[in-house]
């Protein structure tokens, strides 16, 4: 059970048979920069990061499980004996974290496939960290022994080799999931579509994408709906706006309106005034997913859902919420797309930029009403909320 206020949070309850427990998290922050310990908690489906609630959870035997070197200081009770076990591919990322962590305080036992093992738990320590590469079939399955659930959320670094490396990584997810008996999730996006069926987007609405990377999604949709119908493997698809929120920089928010770890003088918008453009908050996203894991057993083999997050109806809501948040004005500058095919021969992230900026000129409005009939509601933070603490974690906002 949770409660909220709206001047701090409260999570509070039992977790599958654990001790009651009960975390406030202020409701301003007390620092800001790169790496803060807080995260500022107004609404329900914030977490709680790093060491507010969290205790390093039990780990594993096995030699290729990474233990860190001391346990949380606050406690938080083991999970017991019967827990289910989700293995994160891309729990360091913004998504895969985020449902990593929701998951644990839920009392799952979280796995986590990392490059870096020893690194990563020094970094998040209340994971299972096993070394490995999501690029190696054998890493996979090996992390998937005994797993209810994978969470398919990794990407190649930097936008580089998309094309070599996504397709074979997913194939090892799916060859892991079926070996075990695991359930996939996969972050979805709306690169799938493309503007012959804008502005109104629905799950099933015609995927004939515009991009080298739409085609990707495409076949990495394909790939799992052909698992699940042939093979039984269940699978879930979430489908959500331009993600803003979280620690990671890596979003059209953080990386092109605002400079994280530097107080806001202006705002860099790339879309058009009067074109509406679909946001989706991440911690709202995780929230969803990890509902829907919840349900698994009442959805369809394969179950896709659109979220409808926060929809900016003309170009300029985004805008607004930051100069609410900052109690100011603000000078907005407009994105200079001239530079973006100069640099993408030699910046694979411009490239990648040149490709999707076709979702900056037109309105693409995903409704959720599949997603409603499942869970009656969708997880939602209200704008200027999910502006506030997305600002306040890349540390755009001074201390208090």
């Amino acid at each position: 059970m949770h409660r909220y206020d709206g001047r701090q949070s409260v999570v509070s309850g039992r977790v599958r048979g654990q001790l009651p427990i009960e975390s406030r998290v202020p409701a301003r922050r007390e620092r800001c920069g790169r790496n803060p310990s807080l995260v500022q908690m107004t609404e329900p489906y914030i977490y709680v990061y790093h060491m507010q609630i969290f205790r390093q959870f039990r780990l594993s035997r096995s030699r290729d499980i990474v233990s860190p070197s001391k346990p949380m200081e606050m406690t938080m009770s083991d999970q017991t004996e019967d827990a289910k076990t989700a293995l994160i591919l891309g729990a360091t990322g913004g998504i895969g974290g985020a449902v990593a962590q929701g998951l644990a305080l839920r009392g799952w036992r979280i796995r986590a496939l990392g490059r870096n093992a020893a690194e990563a738990a020094r970094r998040q320590p209340y994971f299972d960290w096993v070394q490995g590469d999501a690029m190696q079939a054998e890493d996979v399955l090996k992390a998937a022994e005994g797993a209810d659930v994978i969470v398919h959320a990794v990407n190649p670094p930097g936008y580089r080799n998309w094309g070599q490396l996504v397709l074979p990584m997913l194939d090892n997810t799916i060859a892991a999931a079926k070996a075990v008996g695991a359930r996939i999730v996969l972050p979805g996006t709306v690169y799938n579509f493309g503007p012959d069926v804008f502005p109104n987007v629905t799950e099933d609405s015609a995927q004939r994408p515009k991009t080298r990377k739409g085609a990707i999604r495409v076949q990495m949709e394909r790939r799992l709906k052909a698992a699940a119908e042939q093979d039984g493997t269940p699978v879930i698809i979430v489908r959500a706006g331009d993600f803003f929120g979280g620690f990671r920089a890596n979003s059209w928010f953080s990386q092109a309106m605002v400079t994280p770890g530097k107080l806001i003088s202006s705002v860099t918008y790339p879309g058009k005034r009067g074109v509406g453009h679909q946001w989706a908050y991440l911690p709202d996203v995780a929230e969803t997913m990890i509902r829907l894991i919840e349900k698994g057993d009442e959805l369809p083999v394969f179950a896709t859902y659109h979220m409808r997050g926060h929809w900016d109806g003309d170009g300029a809501q985004m805008v607004d919420a930051v100069r609410r948040v900052l109690g100011r004005s603000i000078k907005v500058k407009a994105f200079p797309w001239w530079i973006v095919p100069l640099a993408a021969p030699f910046v694979p992230f411009m490239r990648e930029l040149r490709e999707m900026s076709y979702l900056w000129d037109v309105p693409l409005e995903m409704r959720n009403d599949k997603l409603l009939a499942v869970l009656g509601e969708e997880p939602h933070t209200p704008m200027d909320a999910a502006v506030r603490a997305s600002l306040a974690a890349i540390g755009c906002l001074p201390a208090a």
